[in-house]
């Protein structure tokens, strides 16, 4: 299990309603299902992830985000997940406001660009960095706007979105970021995890 999931499952009360966003494989939805006993209901893009969830028995449409999330009434979900998916839309902004209009709260991980390691393998060797957060090359990743922590943080700031909570992710370790400590959190975690209202 990976740690994101734990972390993300934390901030999620139990018996709640989710609708997770590119939910892939359907591995989140069916922890949250099984940990929780949450309400999980997913919208995928990739055709093949979509007959697997739907051979797991989890309730996943095929649709892509960045088009097709007005069918979804506002405030029909408690909670929306987008899980290491903000980055690949061409308007990350119009998804998160979709995500607010249709989510209660909005829980949304990022691969964080600013990690130190992204920072020195750039640096030094002039390279696009791979990690295990950012496993593609430069030529076939998925990503279009490389966002750091302190990006999204400053984003939700200047665009009055409430930050909850911000938690770093750094192999099994969490840490709650703030605005006192966002400089270093922002250096030392490979992935950020948000929860906005």
């Amino acid at each position: 299990m990976k740690k994101e999931f734990k972390v993300i499952a934390d901030l999620l009360p139990n018996n709640t309603r989710v609708l997770d966003i590119g939910c892939g494989d359907g591995s989140l939805m069916t922890f949250l299902r099984k940990e929780k006993n949450i309400e999980v209901r997913g919208l995928e893009l990739d055709k093949d992830n979509v007959q697997t969830c739907i051979h797991k028995g989890l309730p996943v449409i095929q649709g892509n985000a960045e088009t097709e999330l007005h069918q979804f009434p506002d405030q029909s979900f408690d909670y929306v997940v987008l899980s290491q998916t903000l980055q690949a839309f061409y308007d990350p902004e119009k998804v998160l406001r979709d995500l607010l209009r249709i989510g209660k709260s909005v829980v949304v991980s990022i691969p964080n660009f600013g990690y130190w390691k992204v920072r020195t393998k750039l640096l030094f060797f002039g390279e696009m960095p791979v990690t295990k957060t950012l496993p593609n090359t430069w030529y076939n990743t998925p990503n279009l706007h490389m966002c750091t922590i302190k990006d999204l943080f400053n984003f939700c700031d200047e665009k009055n979105i409430e930050i909850k909570k911000v938690i770093g992710v750094n192999e099994n370790n969490t840490s709650f970021i703030k605005k006192n400590n966002l400089e270093i959190k922002n250096l030392f975690s490979k992935l950020g995890i948000f929860l906005i209202g």
